[in-house]
């Protein structure tokens, strides 16, 4: 398993220097498939800013479909159970890397348990890497705060990793991602919890996880 989990995505020269070590190869030798389905999920998100993210569009930063892929799909998992699993599992087969992008937790893993995927990913060869939702998607909780597709249903997730992220920390204008409303949210986390800003990630491997960061991140929850 390995695992490249962000907050804003490949944002700085540490947390690309983790994906290529992951990969094990340059990024220009790499295939990589875009899943944009959580996206759908998150009321803020329309369909364009799916294509904003498709196209690599957004002037903020560098896009993860423009980073130098040999090549790029896009995988829309709510697609998938119309075509079957005989026709898709090869493409992600065939992936050197997942770009799973942003949007709304819950929803992506209801579609990840839809499709199967998710009973794939522990032993994918593909290297996984999310974006906010696209790695939240990956722990066990993600908190009330962050439900947005059905408010009154559940927020837990995959729980293929053991610790729960908070994104976005003290990111400008966002007053519900501050430090003080990720100790608050901690609080109902039972178990192990990070927040990372946009230029911090977690590297996760079967040796275990560590951040990568040129920023701002905490520890929450600490293991006793």
């Amino acid at each position: 398993m390995k695992l490249l989990l962000t907050s804003g995505g490949i944002t700085n020269t540490s947390i690309r220097a983790a994906l290529v070590q992951l990969l094990g190869k340059p990024i220009e030798e790499s295939d990589a498939l875009f899943v944009p389905t959580a996206q759908w999920g998150q009321p803020q998100c329309s369909p364009e800013t799916v294509w904003r993210s498709v196209a690599g569009r957004w002037a903020d930063g560098e896009s993860m479909t423009e980073l130098g892929w040999r090549s790029v799909g896009v995988l829309e998992l709510t697609a998938l159970p119309t075509i079957g699993r005989a026709r898709w599992q090869p493409w992600v087969e065939a992936a050197d890397v997942l770009l799973v992008d942003g949007g709304e937790a819950v929803y992506l893993a209801h579609w990840m348990r839809e499709t199967g995927l998710a009973d794939l990913v522990p032993a994918l060869d593909a290297v996984w890497v999310g974006v906010s939702a696209g790695s939240m998607v990956m722990t066990p909780r993600i908190g009330r705060e962050f439900v947005d597709w059905q408010p009154d249903g559940t927020d837990e997730t995959l729980g293929i990793v053991d610790f729960s992220i908070f994104p976005h920390l003290d990111y400008p204008g966002w007053a519900g991602n501050t430090t003080a409303a990720a100790h608050r949210w901690a609080e109902n986390i039972p178990g192990v919890a990070y927040a990372l800003d946009e230029q911090s990630a977690i590297r996760v491997t079967d040796d275990g996880a560590d951040v990568i960061s040129e920023g701002h991140w905490l520890l929450l929850n600490p293991p006793a």
